[in-house]
């Protein structure tokens, strides 16, 4: 325990002492709303704990402190329909259909299968508790590994473009 200097007049062992120092450092307690069913709470001021009036603005740095399930974020913005847009409005917008995603060939249906399979299949030996095997952890590796390079020698590059004009290759607009 650190030592306290000879001028600090608090016993180290009375802990009641230090909780009232403490809750005394907080200030006025904060009132909550009145259970008569009104919408907005009475509001104090956190210096002097006076009430304001419904005129005037909460002083700086005052709060207001909302009983749970009431205050400003408790209610929902009412359904859109078609009588909301005026003739300027465009309406709700749908967007078109999106292109087929195009066919994959042979070979990369087997990449994939390697890339997902080789992982699967060392796995699913150490949770069937069945041993791992040289051939079980070559067809797991080298699928893994094989398949992925396959998948990164067949991607699309830049060359293939046949955009070999392009200045320092920035954005095109």
């Amino acid at each position: 325990m650190a030592e306290r200097s000879p001028g600090d007049p608090r016993d180290p062992l009375d802990e009641e002492a230090a909780w009232a120092e403490i809750v005394a450092g907080y200030g006025e307690q904060p009132s909550f709303p009145a259970k008569d069913g009104t919408d907005e709470p009475p509001r104090t001021d956190g210096a002097t704990g006076k009430r304001e009036g419904k005129g005037e603005s909460p002083a700086p740095g005052s709060f207001v402190v909302y009983a749970p399930g009431v205050g400003p974020r408790d209610w929902s913005a009412a359904d859109a329909s078609d009588d909301d847009f005026d003739e300027n409005d465009e309406g709700h917008f749908t967007p078109p259909e999106p292109p087929p995603l195009p066919k994959a060939d042979v070979t990369a249906k087997f990449a994939w299968l390697a890339v997902i399979g080789g992982p699967l299949l060392l796995v699913a030996m150490v949770i069937l508790q069945q041993p791992v095997t040289w051939w079980v952890t070559v067809l797991g590796i080298g699928g893994f590994l094989g398949g992925f390079a396959t998948l990164v020698a067949r991607m699309k590059n830049d060359d293939e473009d046949g955009d070999h004009h392009r200045p320092g290759g920035g954005a095109v607009v």
